[in-house]
């Protein structure tokens, strides 16, 4: 691996009738055009959803290491530019801190020798997002519990 690649991102599928999926499995805020491999930076954010300002930011520290340019200097991401970003915006939705996924940018850059490492930076997170679900279970729990005491309130005020 060239310090230049992304780690590869398992596949989804879709099924028959489902919308298509990229490559982090999730439904694409707008298809890719068929058959293009090179996209500017105002087509990437409409595609991912990021602002321009937010890629030029990934780029400068280093989650977006490398970006191919024209003879102009223009940006012209790849698809599996946008690969990589399907798996960071994955990452950050579920809340992993800049500095982790950069650490892991890094060692993905750095090649298979990482392996151990990235699946133990993974894995700990994987571990504060079951945390955090819990606890928002548990959050969602009280809000169920007081909906249903202000929806009883309101039921027994309408029979009267």
């Amino acid at each position: 691996m060239t310090v230049t690649q992304y780690e590869p991102v398992t596949s989804g599928v879709a099924m028959a009738g489902e919308p298509p999926v990229d490559h982090c499995g999730v439904a694409p805020t707008h298809p890719r055009p068929a058959g293009r491999d090179r996209y500017t930076i105002s087509e990437v954010a409409e595609y991912t959803g990021l602002s321009a300002h937010t890629l030029r930011w990934y780029e400068r520290i280093g989650l977006m290491p490398h970006v191919d340019r024209t003879h102009t200097g223009q940006r012209r991401f790849t698809n599996r530019d946008l690969d990589w970003l399907g798996l960071v915006t994955k990452l950050r939705l579920t809340g992993m801190p800049v500095a982790d996924m950069v650490r892991y940018a890094e060692l993905v850059r750095q090649g298979e020798t990482t392996f151990a490492e990235r699946e133990q930076l993974l894995t700990a997170h994987r571990e504060d997002v079951r945390q955090r679900m819990a606890e928002l279970r548990t959050t969602l729990d009280v809000l169920d519990h007081k909906i249903g005491i202000y929806a009883d309130a309101r039921r027994e005020s309408e029979r009267f």
